[in-house]
C-alpha cells in the first residue's frame, strides 16, 4: 500500500486542507470587508479638518476618528470572515469525516449481523487503506464462521445418522425378544452388544473432541520408548487388519532415539491414523508404521495403499467436522472428528501433522513429528502440560 493511502496521512491531509480552506475564507473576507468599509466611510479633506481645528497640520485632528473608524472596520471583517472560515471548516470536516466513518459504520453493522448468526454476511468497501484492509479480515473470518457452521451442521446431520441406526437396531432386537418374534441366542446379544459398542464410541469421541479444543485435555510427556509405542499398536490393530485381508507392517527406524512425548497421547493419535487408513484401505492392500530419526525429532509415518485423497481436499482433512467421502465414512461410522482430535493432541506435545497423497487410488501418507527426549534423562522423568486449542 502507497504511503499516501494509509489512513492516518489521510487524515493528516484532511486537516491541512480543512486549515488552508479557512485561512483563504478568512484571508478574503477580511480584504472584502475592509475594503467595503473604507469606501463606505464619509470623505475627509484637509481644508475641512483645517477649518475645524484651526491648524493646517493633516495629521493633528483627523486621527481619532480615522484610527477608530478602521478598527471598526477591521473587527466587522475579522468576525464575519470568523463565521466564513467556521463555516467552510464545518462543510467540509463533515465532508472528510462521512467518508472516513460510513466505512466503519458499515463494518460495525457487518459485525453485528455476524454476532447474530448471519454469516453470509459480507463487507463491499472498495477504497485502498487500512479500512479496506480491515474490511477484508472481517470477510475472511465470515468466510471462516460460515464454513465452520455448515461443517457444525453436517456433523449434526452425520452424527443423528450414526445414533439412529444403531439405537434402531437395538430397539427393534429388544421389541422383538419382548414379543417373542426372535429366540434368544449369542449372536443376538453379540449383535446388540457391537450396536452399544459403536455408540459409546462415538460418544466417546465427541467428549474428548470437546476437551480437546476446550484446552482442557492433559499431556504429560516423558521419556518414550517410540519403537515399542509403535509395535504395541500395531498388534492391536493386527487381528483387524488380518480379517480384512490387509497387511500391516511397521518400520521402525534401528537404534531409533527416545522421544519426549506421552505414550498414551501418541496411542490415540496412532489408534485414529490406523482406524483411518483401515476404513480406507481395500482387502489386499498394505498399511506400513513407519518410524525414523530426523535430528531433533523423530517422524512417524502411516502410509496405506488405499482409495488416497485428491489435492483439494487435503488441506482440510484435520479440519473438524470435514470428511472427504461423507457417503463412504458414513458407512465405515467415520465421524469426521479423529484426525482433528490427533491434530491437537499432536501439537500440545510440540510436534507437526501433516498428510500427502499422490491423488485418488494413489494411497495416503500421514505423518507427524515428536521432539527426541534430551539428552541424560535416562531415568522416566515427566513434566504437565496442558493442551490448548488452535
Amino acid at each position: 500500500m502507497r504511503w499516501h493511502r494509509r489512513l492516518r496521512w489521510k487524515l493528516f491531509f484532511s486537516h491541512l486542507v480543512i486549515i488552508v480552506i479557512a485561512n483563504v475564507v478568512l484571508l478574503a473576507t477580511a480584504s472584502f470587508m475592509a475594503s467595503l468599509g473604507l469606501v463606505n466611510a464619509a470623505p475627509f479633506t484637509v481644508g475641512a479638518a483645517a477649518a475645524e481645528t484651526g491648524s493646517l497640520d493633516p495629521g493633528a485632528a483627523p486621527q481619532a476618528p480615522l484610527l477608530q473608524q478602521f478598527q471598526t472596520v477591521v473587527q466587522q471583517a475579522l468576525l464575519v470572515s470568523g463565521f466564513a472560515a467556521l463555516a467552510a471548516a464545518v462543510v467540509v470536516s463533515l465532508f472528510v469525516s462521512r467518508r472516513i466513518v460510513e466505512p466503519l459504520v458499515t463494518l460495525s453493522a457487518v459485525s453485528r449481523r455476524l454476532a447474530q448468526g448471519f454469516y453470509r454476511e459480507r463487507t463491499r468497501i472498495t477504497s485502498d487503506d487500512e479500512i479496506a484492509e480491515l474490511a477484508q479480515s472481517v470477510n475472511q473470518l465470515a468466510d471462516a464462521l460460515d464454513q465452520t457452521e455448515r461443517r457444525r451442521l453436517a456433523l449434526l446431520a452425520d452424527v443423528t445418522h450414526e445414533l439412529r441406526t444403531p439405537l434402531a437396531t437395538i430397539g427393534g432386537y429388544m421389541e422383538g425378544l419382548l414379543d417373542g418374534v426372535i429366540t434368544p441366542s449369542p449372536q443376538t446379544y453379540s449383535l446388540i452388544l457391537h450396536e452399544t459398542n459403536r455408540l459409546q464410541r462415538l460418544i466417546e469421541d465427541l467428549e474428548l473432541l470437546s476437551r480437546v479444543e476446550a484446552g482442557q485435555l492433559p499431556v504429560v510427556a516423558r521419556r518414550t520408548d517410540l519403537t515399542r509405542t509403535l509395535e504395541d499398536v500395531a498388534a492391536q490393530f493386527e487381528p483387524l487388519f488380518s480379517a480384512n485381508h490387509v497387511t500391516l507392517r511397521v518400520e521402525a527406524e534401528p537404534n531409533l532415539p527416545y522421544v519426549w512425548a506421552d505414550p498414551d497421547r501418541i496411542d490415540q493419535v496412532l489408534i485414529n491414523m490406523l482406524s483411518n487408513a483401515y476404513r480406507y484401505t481395500p482387502a489386499g492392500g498394505s498399511v506400513t508404521l513407519r518410524a525414523v530419526n530426523a535430528g531433533e525429532f523423530a517422524i512417524v509415518a502411516v502410509r496405506d495403499t488405499g482409495v488416497g485423497i485428491s489435492a483439494e481436499h487435503l488441506p482440510h482433512v484435520f479440519e473438524r467436522f470435514y470428511r472427504v467421502d461423507k457417503s463412504r465414512a458414513r458407512q465405515s461410522g467415520g465421524s469426521g472428528i479423529g484426525l482433528a482430535i490427533a491434530r491437537h493432541l499432536v501439537y500440545a506435545q510440540g510436534g507437526e501433522i501433516w498428510a500427502e497423497s499422490a491423488g485418488e487410488g494413489q494411497g495416503t501418507t500421514f505423518s507427524f513429528t515428536l521432539p527426541l527426549a534430551p539428552p541424560g534423562t535416562e531415568a522416566p522423568t515427566e513434566r504437565q502440560a496442558v493442551l490448548e486449542a488452535t
